[in-house]
């Protein structure tokens, strides 16, 4: 029984497609965090309005940051529309896909670990300020 070529089997497909599921689920959950990232000292603003908190200083950063994060998932999405597309069109014409390390999940994986690190050294110092 001779093995079935990437095109006539629906797996390779599917397999695809789940991936590029995942990669808009990352953009999707990219874009939310920024809009709560940049909504957040809007937020502590509020509840510092109704005077059940003491007066909080907001940092100039969660706006140009949640902004960051958003485009980012943009940016992700587009992208792995490219990447899915050039995939599907490689499986169609049996050209060979060629599998190395993908250089979009580093990027975002490194913006990420960068972004959480940098809130987490912020609400470090937030709190040894109080």
């Amino acid at each position: 029984m001779p093995p079935e070529s990437p095109q006539s089997d629906p797996r390779t497909y599917f397999a695809e497609e789940r991936t590029f599921l995942a990669w808009i689920r990352t953009g999707i959950a990219l874009m939310g965090f920024g809009f709560v990232v940049a909504r957040f000292g809007l937020f502590l603003r509020e509840l510092a309005s109704l005077r059940t908190l003491p007066q909080l200083q907001t940092s100039a950063l969660t706006v140009p940051l949640g902004t960051a994060l958003l485009v980012a998932g943009v940016l992700v999405n587009i992208l792995a529309a490219v990447r899915h597309v050039r995939v599907v069109h490689a499986i169609n014409t049996g050209a060979p896909i060629v599998t190395k390390p993908s250089t979009m999940a580093i990027v975002v994986s490194l913006v990420l670990a960068a972004a959480g690190l940098a809130m987490a050294v912020y609400l470090t110092r937030e709190l040894v300020a109080k």
